[in-house]
């Protein structure tokens, strides 16, 4: 696999066009980062961090609002072959502001509207929506 992110991404969108409860994939800190944001800011339900064997795994219960799940849309923005870096000016909010990017900044992985309160530009991992 070349870039877990976007499998990431991929297994949340495939399990919400069929309604599964929830959805499990393999555990890096980097992607427990994220679903933690996409917890936090309502997309997804709870998020747990497991032990299956002698794997590490992350299981999210996905959240579903009048037959339609809350997660319409997800990007992968910035990929392995092409890194996108914005800077903190140039920043703007996703979908008139019912979505969100995660940055990877310096001061770690954040929303862009909490990059533009602080301040901060970064590289652009992926838009929700």
């Amino acid at each position: 696999m070349t870039d877990p992110i976007t499998d990431m991404l991929n297994r949340i969108r495939n399990a919400q066009a069929v309604f599964h409860p929830t959805v499990v994939f393999p555990f890096s800190k980097f992607k427990y980062e994220i679903v933690k944001i996409l917890e936090k800011e309502g997309f997804v339900g709870e998020v747990e961090k497991k032990k299956r064997k002698e794997e590490k795994i992350i299981k999210i219960n996905l959240k579903y609002s009048e037959k339609k799940p809350v997660i319409s849309g997800l990007k992968r923005i910035s990929k392995p072959g092409q890194r996108i870096y914005t800077p903190a000016k140039a920043l703007k909010s996703v979908r008139q502001g019912y979505g969100i990017n995660i940055i990877s900044t310096s001061k770690g992985l954040m929303t862009n509207k909490e990059a533009m309160k602080k301040g901060l530009g970064g590289e652009m991992i992926c838009e929700i929506w």
